[in-house]
């Protein structure tokens, strides 16, 4: 036996969706209802574990077996299970673990089984009667008469259906296989399943969290919105102050007409209301704070270690490979901005809601900031909390050859003043922290490296910096003109782009390799991972120019075509890069105790004797494939997560 593919089916009295597989096998109610395995691509085996049935042995032993390699879609799942089902100390050892969902999105293809499927064309797909199935076996269901007032379907309960989830199992595994041989021909780099192993030991790891402030922080929002509630009522008289429809009727019978009331809509309307109606505005500002679901997510998936687990998603971004966010969604969480970040910290962990109250005008806006301190290290341990500086204007820079980027990489990194400076031809010693000059240094960084103009600036808040309209599009040329070898590296990506794809062929330009393979597009970064679009076609765009347009997951979230072009695909490939980079990182500092890692950051639990500036200098290694890259990490240490 050298693979061994794995379905399984479960059960338990937790919401999966909102606790997180860690959580979820955790309830004494837990079990494993089906168990359907191939051994080497052969013949599927369903094994009906809630009939009495039992593994085989041998499977037994393959399933802890490092020279065996398990696969499974979404393999994090049936490893976490099965290691609650086998009863092994702490998680059975991802090294051996492969995940045909990883695979799906190294090539550009959907992450679920049943949308990859289809958009492969397999001849056998994944039954759609499965979910109606879940809910049914995997879930408590409501006591009825009907039902005989039980809380949970068993097989006996429903025989027609269990063999239905019998054959649902079995085919789900037939789906996993079929997806490996139709991308036999792509396999993953043994590098990309080195990184998995370190994700998974990661997520297994988990973070510790501060339950006393969540709980704590849960009451104070409850007491808080029920206060503004009533406020709002009081100046109101609106029957629900939290009715979205009621409360902009009310605004409109008032002489203040808006189709929404969109944080950015209320935000705009309080710089012009009258002070009645502003008053309202901002009662309205502070109910729409959705703290709280940060608060309640930590309740949720808090194991009973008291930490967090299964917060990161291998490969979960389209596109570029980069981690993303589930559960408590790190990858968004609120800044912190608080001078005294740590006293309002305090007086929401010990309960003193009234002092919260006297001292800070808005409670919602103090517990939005405090969501990054609930994550705390052990007893006597800290947080070391690392992170690149200006890792993707460092990558561009290092791509496109903009020498002077680089020298301001080299020495000071002070790029929104150098930038200035340079697009405005006055000396950077002149441009000073506040001044006029870096701040539109500062936006036209932000805004302008992937092609970026007026609408970029505008969505990048340029406006309500105090910009006027008529200076923004002369910024977008200054800033052009000051970076002539991005601009070039832009369309000399387009071209690249489209000559692969007219020609079928392998065209390259600033180290990056474009190629046509079996219906995708693949461009290989140089840390010699390739990024691929599906279906990929030359198309006319709104201005009747070529174009390539490719199949993906759009801006509805829905399988689609999308139409891209260079800058585009040079940010992709910018923030490809520095995926490769953050990772090449984590598997520096393998050995340290890394517990999260949030876009361009590492947060490292560890003890007195682990050195910030050792973390930093380590961090700051250039993967050999980026000789002439200027790196840069920094850090600081904590007794709980925040932003310095």
């Amino acid at each position: 036996m050298k693979h061994l593919s794995i379905d399984i089916e479960t059960y338990s009295d937790i919401d999966l969706n909102k606790c997180g597989v860690y959580r979820y096998c955790e309830s004494p109610s837990f079990e494993i209802l089906l168990f359907a395995y191939s051994i080497d691509g052969g013949k599927v085996h369903v094994i009906d574990l809630a009939d009495g049935e039992t593994i085989p042995p041998e499977i037994l032993a393959a399933l802890s077996d490092e020279a065996v390699i398990k696969w499974a879609h979404n393999a994090n799942f049936e490893r976490v299970c099965l290691s609650r089902h086998l009863r092994v100390d702490g998680y059975l050892n991802p090294a051996s673990r492969r995940c045909t969902m990883v695979w799906a999105a190294y090539m550009g293809l959907p992450l679920s089984l049943e949308s990859a499927g289809a958009v492969l064309g397999l001849e056998k797909q994944k039954l759609k009667e499965g979910k109606e199935l879940i809910r049914f076996f995997c879930q408590p269901c409501n006591p009825t008469q009907a039902n005989g007032q039980r809380t949970r379907n068993l097989p006996r309960d429903a025989p027609a259906k269990w063999y239905a989830f019998k054959i649902y199992n079995r085919r789900d595994v037939e789906v996993e296989l079929a997806i490996q041989e139709k991308l036999a021909g792509f396999p993953v780099p043994d590098s990309i399943w080195v990184e998995y192993r370190l994700d998974q030991e990661i997520n297994d790891r988990g973070v510790r969290l501060d339950m006393t402030l969540v709980h704590n922080a849960i009451e104070a929002e409850t007491r808080s919105r029920a206060d503004l509630t009533h406020r709002m009522y009081a100046l109101t008289k609106v029957e629900n102050p939290n009715s979205v429809a009621q409360v902009k009727q009310w605004f409109n019978d008032h002489g203040l007409e808006t189709a929404t009331l969109s944080k950015k809509a209320v935000a705009e309307l309080i710089k012009i209301a009258p002070e009645p109606l502003q008053e309202v505005l901002l009662l309205r500002q502070s109910l729409a704070k959705s703290s709280v679901k940060k608060y309640q997510a930590m309740e949720a998936c808090i194991c009973a270690d008291g930490r967090a687990r299964g917060m990161l998603q291998f490969y979960g971004a389209a596109r570029t490979g980069r981690w993303a966010g589930r559960l408590i969604q790190v990858q968004n969480l609120p800044q912190n901005h608080l001078p005294d970040l740590a006293h309002a910290r305090e007086l929401v962990r010990t309960g003193n809601y009234e002092a919260l109250g006297l001292l800070y005008t808005s409670i919602p806006d103090v517990l939005s900031e405090l969501i990054r301190t609930a994550f705390i290290p052990r007893e006597g341990n800290k947080f070391i909390v690392a992170d690149f500086s200006a890792i993707e204007a460092r990558v561009i820079a290092w791509l496109a050859k903009e020498h002077w980027r680089n020298e301001v990489f080299s020495t000071h990194g002070k790029i929104y003043e150098a930038s200035a400076s340079q697009m405005f031809r006055v000396p950077i010693v002149d441009i000073t922290k506040g001044s006029p000059l870096r701040q539109k240094g500062k936006i036209a960084e932000l805004a302008l490296g992937y092609g970026g103009s007026v609408g970029a600036l505008k969505a990048m808040g340029a406006l309500d910096m105090g910009l006027a309209e008529e200076e923004l599009q002369p910024l977008v040329t200054a800033w052009r003109s000051a970076n002539p070898a991005i601009v070039r590296f832009w369309w000399d990506v387009d071209r690249a782009a489209k000559e692969a794809l007219k020609n079928r062929t392998q065209t390259e330009t600033h180290g990056i390799a474009f190629s046509y393979r079996s219906g995708f597009l693949f461009i290989t970064l140089p840390s010699g991972r390739k990024l691929a679009y599906v279906k990929p076609r030359i198309c006319i765009n709104r201005f009747g120019a070529d174009c390539v347009t490719y199949e993906g997951v759009g801006a509805t979230k829905k399988w689609e075509r999308i139409e891209s072009y260079g800058p585009k695909f040079v940010e992709n490939i910018v923030q490809a890069i520095s995926r490769d980079i953050l990772a090449y990182a984590i598997q520096t500092l393998k050995n340290c105790f890394i517990v999260l890692s949030v876009h361009d950051e590492i947060v490292i639990e560890a003890d007195s004797q682990i050195s910030l500036d050792a973390v930093c200098q380590q961090m700051s290694r250039v993967p050999p494939w980026a000789e002439g890259l200027e790196l840069r990490a920094e850090g600081f240490e904590c007794s709980f997560y925040r932003k310095d």
